[in-house]
């Protein structure tokens, strides 16, 4: 920007770029932030649609080595939302200089070897216009690809206590092995105690901030809730009353914490078309297993003022698991009750066709359900990317699946 004038065809830009599908969200958004801060690389850290919660472009050695949980720690470390500074972050080994921008949602922007810029406060604000957008589509995604979120977070859980459990199996053993007083060399054996001791806090401080990356406070979830629907209701002439969950509640799976909030939304928006409503109560709770969301609202009390909660609404409590149920008492008041369960289904692979796969192909089948492209599984096994599309391709005609998306929704399946 010049002098606080946007530079030209920049609204232009902005309108392409958040028209755009949101794979093509980050070059886009790159091409926009160049003419007012050059850069070499963009990696965004979101909870979008796609289900992919960090999306880059650039420089390679920039977006290939800079992690999730590296991302997830400079956002909780950030003073808080809304803000925008320009500090150094080591990634693979090399110092790089950065702006950092994190948007009213909590959406973390990262420019690596930004160039000057007369103001940082504009490359925030546009990146809270886009952020905002990835976000709404998130809220309005279709049940289909809630009902994957919920499954592919069953498998990552899963993965992750397995993980845990071997190598915490491995590591006790050994320790038992080391403090064996058979062994006679007590200096090598304290420092292998020592060591191992080290690997199981290393151990329990990854798996803790893998669980983190992937749970919201309910606290934190409620008052996000609080706020979208305060914005919305403050010009009518309608009070809320909010019943905060616990403080101390469980946290919620990021795509519960994301579904229930755009549920009760929808219920709220549905319910207050009526003119006669005054009064609404929002109220959530959990129970250790379940996260409850109930909504009340005065007025007529009749069954056709629910009738809004369509059946795009209903899917969608479908998808995440939860049980919704619907009251009316003439002359009184509409409630509404969602029990969404906090523990994601357990994985079924589709047994009869695995059966049929080859050793390579099953391992990178196991790949495909934890998340990884397939540059990531070819370097995970050792071998060409190419040899890794051969295998995906026969995994898909041995399913009958017609994408990848088809083949891990078969893949993961409720028991």
């Amino acid at each position: 920007m010049n002098n606080g004038v946007p530079p030209i065809g920049l609204f232009r830009r902005l309108a392409d770029t958040l028209s755009e599908p949101l794979a093509s969200v980050p070059a886009s958004l790159s091409g926009v932030l160049t003419p007012m801060v050059s850069h070499t690389a963009l990696v965004m850290l979101t909870a979008d649609a796609s289900g992919g919660r960090v999306q880059g472009f650039g420089d390679p050695q920039f977006t290939r080595d800079l992690q999730g949980l590296d991302l997830d720690a400079l956002r909780r470390a950030a003073t808080g939302v809304e803000t925008v500074q320009r500090a150094p972050i080591r990634v693979g080994g090399t110092m790089w200089p950065t702006l950092q921008a994190i948007a009213r949602n909590g959406a973390l922007l990262i420019l690596a070897r930004p160039g000057a810029c007369p103001s940082d406060g504009a490359v925030l604000d546009l990146w809270t216009i886009v952020s905002t957008l990835v976000q709404e589509r998130a809220d309005s995604a279709t049940p289909d690809y809630l009902w994957q979120a919920r499954a592919a977070s069953g498998a990552r859980l899963t993965a992750v206590s397995e993980l845990e459990d071997e190598f915490r199996t491995l590591l006790e053993r050994l320790l038992v092995t080391l403090r064996s007083r058979r062994l006679s060399d007590a200096e090598a054996r304290e420092i292998a105690i020592a060591r191992a001791s080290a690997a199981i806090a290393n151990l329990n401080r990854i798996t803790n901030a893998a669980r983190e990356l992937t749970e919201v406070p309910v606290a934190t979830a409620f008052a996000r809730l609080k706020s979208d629907l305060s914005t919305i209701l403050e010009q009518r002439e309608i009070q809320v009353q909010f019943v905060d969950p616990p403080a101390d509640g469980r946290p919620l799976p990021d795509e519960v914490a994301r579904g229930a909030r755009a549920v009760v939304l929808r219920c709220v928006l549905s319910l207050i078309v009526t003119p006669e409503i005054r009064r609404v109560l929002v109220q959530w709770d959990c129970d250790g297993t379940n996260l409850l969301a109930y909504v009340r609202t005065d007025g007529p009390g009749r069954k056709e003022d629910a009738a809004p909660l369509d059946a795009t609404l209903e899917r969608r409590v479908q998808a995440l698991g939860a049980r919704m149920s619907v009251d009316t008492t003439p002359g009184w008041a509409t409630d509404i009750s969602v029990v969404f369960p906090l523990d994601p289904p357990r994985t079924n692979r589709a047994n009869a066709a695995v059966a049929e796969l080859r050793p390579r192909e099953v391992q990178v089948v196991d790949f495909l359900l934890a998340g990884y492209r397939n540059r990531a599984i070819a370097e995970a096994l050792g071998i060409s990317e190419n040899t890794v599309k051969f295998h995906v391709s026969r995994i898909l005609s041995t399913l009958g699946a017609a994408s990848r998306s088809e083949a891990i929704a078969m893949l993961l399946v409720e028991n």
